[in-house]
């Protein structure tokens, strides 16, 4: 039996990671979020001393670079170079460079297999960018969680202020509308809704309310 895949795209800081987390563990399902792939990518590119913006530079880094997920007590875990790092790509600096490497093919390329393994041989929900439009174009369910702008920025400063990283909503504002811009116009797979995608804005709601509403959208659709 085929396994039921579920991709969820949108912007950054729409809660894809944490919605899709709650929902996987409440379905049963794998949690896959590629963003951590793409952020791990972008650690090691500025732990090399690498612009990322270099893009010769960042496709070397690659050449001896192992990313892997694992997963302890159902929580999803990466590895870098057998490193966790899950809590170290987190950073604001580490985000813009995963938006700059991640339009990089190579760096695409280099990720791809892994996340379509998973896929193949998992239940699984998995959040990006490009989820339902490159990676898993055949997913039973495709939603695209989105919320505006300044509710996005709210959320992601306070989660960063919590974690002792001092910001402000301005600047969180600034980082999230460029990081809009990003992803949304570069050449490779831009974000973007595909025509079977569904809906979901959560700029209105809470967050129990926003994993609700995608575990009731699933299972509605698979």
């Amino acid at each position: 039996m085929k396994p039921i895949n579920v991709a969820i795209d949108g912007p950054s800081g729409a809660g894809k990671s944490t919605i899709a987390r709650a929902a996987s563990e409440k379905l049963g399902y794998v949690y896959v979020d590629t963003g951590a792939l793409y952020r791990t990518v972008a650690l090691n590119v500025l732990r090399n001393g690498v612009s990322d913006k270099d893009v010769p530079a960042v496709i070397k880094t690659l050449e001896n670079l192992s990313v892997k997920l694992g997963f302890v007590d159902g929580a999803q875990h990466v590895y870098l170079n057998g490193e966790d790092v899950s809590s170290l790509i987190r950073t604001p600096e580490v985000s813009m460079a995963a938006s700059t490497t991640s339009a990089i093919p190579e760096v695409r390329k280099f990720l791809f297999n892994l996340q379509r393994e998973i896929a193949q041989e998992n239940n699984c929900i998995m959040d990006g960018r490009d989820i339902g439009t490159v990676v898993l174009p055949d997913a039973q369910v495709k939603i695209f969680l989105t919320a505006s702008p300044e509710k996005r920025a709210e959320r992601r400063c306070k989660e960063l202020i919590e974690k002792g990283i001092e910001t402000t909503f301005e600047e969180v504002l600034k980082d999230v509308i460029e990081r809009d811009y990003n992803d949304s116009h570069r050449e490779i797979a831009p974000l973007k809704a595909t025509e079977e995608s569904i809906i979901v804005d959560t700029s209105d709601i809470d967050l129990q309310q926003s994993i609700d509403l995608i575990i009731k959208t699933i299972q509605e659709n698979i």
